[in-house]
């Protein structure tokens, strides 16, 4: 009986998980465990919205904290190229240029005309992005995050990472 539990689990969340890039943002699972971090809430609420199919009805009909015009997006091939190029990131960063920062820029879709800022900008703000010599890419992830969102024109970038 357990094994056929753990089937339906894996049949049913694991696929919805997938496609969740903010972990059930809206519908029933959202509302219920909002605010709540670590595993257990971000199963729960998965779960919630794919086996009742209220998220479907919820981006359908623009209910349950849902929107209709909503994007799709996916910062895994961001935070993958930040985990892999650190130390390149890290030295090009401190320039303003150069190879792996141009790199990221491309990853995040950065605009010619914003390319010279975001250089601009991260270099200015290096030591508030990499804070440590033994700082990890997830830091480094959230730091970059917030100094882009606390740039009028970079904002837009920031749910790039």
């Amino acid at each position: 009986m357990k094994r056929i539990g753990l089937a339906l689990f894996v049949a049913v969340a694991l696929p919805v998980a997938a496609f969740a890039d903010s972990v059930g943002g809206c519908g029933w699972g959202s509302k219920l465990f909002a605010g709540q971090k670590g595993i257990a809430p971000q199963v729960l609420a998965v779960t919630t919205n794919g086996t009742s199919g209220n998220q479907t009805f919820g981006i359908t009909s623009g209910t349950s904290g849902c929107q209709q015009d909503g994007v799709v997006s996916s910062a895994w091939k961001t935070a993958a190229y930040l985990d892999a190029n650190m130390n390149k990131l890290a030295l090009d960063m401190s320039r303003g240029g150069g190879e792996s920062l141009s790199s990221l820029a491309s990853l995040m879709e950065v605009s010619s005309e914003d390319s010279a800022r975001f250089n601009t900008a991260l270099q200015a703000n290096f030591s508030n992005i990499f804070t440590s010599t033994e700082v990890s890419s997830v830091t480094v992830s959230q730091n970059l995050k917030s100094v882009l969102a606390n740039d009028t024109v970079l904002a837009k970038y920031s749910s790039k990472i």
